[in-house]
């Protein structure tokens, strides 16, 4: 069982920290009824433009609270893929990633 969020209902470009941390808030109280053994997957299908700064406010916490349960869909966008490298340096942590046919 999973938890399914969209980023494209954010909006196809996601680049400012408070904007990251508005929709981290708009899903906190729904992340709170996930149990131990689901997962959150994140969807990054039709986004178009991803920085760093959205990206830290959105994910350093859910990586922190689901770990490998979160899972990142679609990402081969090359903004995508640049942010989420980054990302993984910066907080010394790799994302579980999956294409959407998997």
């Amino acid at each position: 069982m999973y938890m399914v969020i969209e980023l494209k209902k954010f909006g196809t470009t996601l680049t400012s920290r408070e904007e990251g941390r508005e929709a981290l808030a708009a899903f906190k109280p729904s992340l709170s009824d996930i149990t131990d053994s689901e997962s959150v997957e994140v969807v990054f299908t039709g986004v178009n433009t991803f920085s760093p700064s959205w990206g830290d406010e959105f994910f350093a916490p859910l990586i922190k609270q689901f770990g490998t349960r979160l899972i990142l869909v679609d990402t081969k966008n090359l903004s995508v893929e640049a942010t989420l490298n980054m990302l993984e340096k910066i907080h010394n942590i790799k994302f579980t990633r999956r294409n959407e046919a998997e």
